[in-house]
């Protein structure tokens, strides 16, 4: 997961944090709204079994949260949000997936810190279902592409 990780120079990848740097992130923000963090699972997205994605369903479906965002490795987002779409039984929740290209510390520019406060300012506004935000732009699971070339996502249908 990109947006929690950091450069490793001997492997030339960047590795995920072991603990996530998000909550003190979003603590620094000092925003008016109570947040509650959890962590189901600290890896690559090409690297999600399929109890991965169970867990995630699972934590969803247990929250008490009616607003959820879910920092996520930007090659799989899509597919885990389809997922989610699919099989969450509860449709009383905003629950928005979202990450980067770039890891949130220790680069700079990085799209982490912008993705994850557009994530946060449209969870107020979104009605209840699964959405991607990624640059600027809320998408479906539907419709959501991560296209290599352009380093961002896009909708398949063009808008």
């Amino acid at each position: 997961m990109t947006i929690d990780s950091y450069y490793e120079g001997s492997k030339d990848t960047a590795v995920t944090n072991e603990k996530s740097v998000i909550p003190r992130f979003v603590k620094s923000l000092k925003l008016y709204t109570e947040t509650i963090f959890s962590e189901i699972c600290m890896k690559d997205s090409r690297s999600l079994t399929k109890e991965d994605l169970k867990k995630i369903l699972e934590a969803v479906e247990k929250s008490d949260s009616d607003k959820i965002i879910i920092t996520h490795g930007t090659y799989t987002m899509p597919d885990t949000a389809r997922y989610l779409q699919a099989n969450l039984k509860r449709k009383d929740q905003t629950i928005i997936l979202t990450g980067s290209m770039i890891p949130l510390v220790g680069f700079s520019p990085s799209d982490a810190p912008f993705n994850l406060g557009y994530s946060i300012s449209k969870a107020k506004d979104l009605p209840e279902g699964v959405y991607v935000c990624m640059n600027g732009r809320v998408f479906s699971p539907q419709e959501i592409l991560k296209t290599l070339s352009e380093g961002r996502f896009s909708s398949i249908f063009n808008k």
